[in-house]
């Protein structure tokens, strides 16, 4: 009798855990539920293991040129690549997107991509390095998150917060270019001397300026914003990648002021009272959620400004416009922008708002692939030991970054972007998304391979 074939093993890596984490475990579980085994954990450590892990298929954040050597690594070793861009959302002018974010070696090396909505999926098929890949509109896991029947996932902590904080104002923040957890990875940090010298292109060197000037009027407004809001707390968010130390610096002065990056975004939005940020994600997903949400933009440029969240989202072109507005949120004279407005312009960037989630089309995009029915076919031996010895000498020289000083692969840097999680926090997270969906994710078997990497399975 002819042996049957299991199903290609579904390798989820997370490199943001307060942000990917939630998200990808619930995919997991939709995943797990139709007969997929599914490896899970910080990206960092799945890579050094990645040789020793079933064939299967794993699922890229980004394809950009940095991740040239992993997916080749990946190809080598039989495994296949389906991708999405975790910051294709938001995002710079189509050329300079694609200068930063795409390359036509990785899409080359990508099997299939999924994209947020119609107009990622425009930007993709419009690249000119696009070789023709499949490409899907599923939406994305995230959002998934925030759509009303999955949003008690969070309600216990966002119910804490607010009998922690009260009504609070929530500051999201992402310089991490101009400010990042170190300083010399801060990639728009004093581009102007780099320009003259050569050393970055003249989009960046404008984007860092703006940067820096918006982070500056950040830095200068807060002190202003505590003053105006006496009675309530201010709650500051560095973006994951950020140094924490500029905000901790204001809140020495600020009684109501908190700098605190703990846990999802989502529970701090459907707590927060208010949002203030400029051109992040998370006013995408405020949003969704129907938080009351303030772009402030004290420095406008149309050439960099993001304009997906300021259109769902009210201006403030300056402080006072802002304490105003503030002000007037706080007071409950000033809510969210009408539901009909949000959607004109979130359909055409978002799918699965309604209807199948994101995470249950994105099933169904590799089931109709054949991942169900078996593994990808195995790599000729010549290139699986290419691609073992590849990954060898990759891996020791990442272990050895993780003991340098600074490094971008740092083992404290890596601590900040993933902290750790344990077993009984799957299952725990596994168990609510099965309550509140009415399935049976809680009999689905969690084990520890190794120091942050999981395998969930049916």
């Amino acid at each position: 009798m002819k042996k049957a074939t299991s199903p290609a093993t579904i390798i989820m890596p997370v490199e943001s855990q307060v942000r990917e984490l939630d998200a990808k475990l619930l995919l997991s579980c939709l995943l797990a539920e139709r007969g997929f085994p599914v490896v899970i954990g910080s990206r960092a450590f799945i890579h050094f293991l990645v040789e020793k892990l079933p064939r299967g298929v794993y699922m890229a954040k980004s394809m950009r040129k940095l991740s040239i050597r992993m997916f080749t690594i990946l190809r080598q070793l039989g495994h296949e690549i389906v991708a999405w861009d975790e910051e294709g959302l938001v995002r710079w002018p189509d050329e300079e997107y694609y200068r930063w974010r795409l390359s036509p070696v990785t899409l080359e090396l990508t099997n299939h991509l999924l994209a947020w909505g119609e107009d990622d999926a425009r930007v993709l098929r419009d690249y000119p390095g696009f070789p023709g890949t499949p490409m899907h509109i599923t939406g994305n896991p995230r959002i998934d998150l925030l759509r009303p029947e999955l949003r008690d996932f969070y309600r216990e902590r966002a119910d804490r917060l607010v009998e922690k904080y009260g009504d609070f104002v929530l500051i999201n923040t992402n310089f991490s270019k101009v400010n990042h957890f170190f300083s010399h990875l801060s990639e728009l940090k004093e581009p102007a001397a780099r320009l003259a010298a050569g050393g970055v292109e003249t989009f960046d060197a404008g984007k860092g300026r703006l940067k820096q000037q918006l982070f500056e009027h950040f830095l200068q407004m807060l002190p202003e914003l505590c003053r105006a809001v006496p009675g309530h707390t201010v709650v500051v968010r560095p973006h994951p990648a950020e140094n924490h130390g500029p905000w901790l610096e204001i809140a020495r002065g600020c009684p109501n002021l908190k700098v605190v990056n703990e846990g999802s975004v989502t529970p701090w939005l459907m707590a927060a009272r208010l949002l203030i940020a400029n051109g992040c994600t998370t006013m995408i997903e405020s949003a969704v959620l129907g938080t009351p949400t303030i772009a402030y933009q004290p420095v406008l440029d149309p050439r960099y400004d993001d304009d997906l969240p300021n259109l769902v989202s009210h201006r403030a072109f300056t402080q006072d416009d802002l304490l105003s507005q503030a002000e007037a949120v706080m007071a409950g004279s000033l809510g969210v922008l009408s539901e009909a407005d949000r959607r004109r312009v979130l359909d055409r960037h978002l799918a699965a708002l309604d209807g199948p989630l994101a995470g249950e089309r994105i099933v169904g995009v590799l089931e109709e692939a054949g991942y169900l029915a078996g593994p990808p076919a195995p790599a000729p031996a010549a290139s699986f030991i290419r691609g073992l010895l590849h990954n060898k000498a990759r891996t020791l020289s990442k272990k050895i970054n993780m003991r340098r000083p600074g490094h971008r692969n740092n083992l404290k840097y890596h601590a900040h972007r993933f902290p750790g999680v344990t077993v009984a926090d799957l299952q725990a997270g596994m168990a609510r998304f099965g309550t509140l969906l009415g399935r049976d994710f809680a009999g689905l078997k969690v084990k520890q391979l190794q120091e942050h990497i999981f395998r969930i399975e049916p």
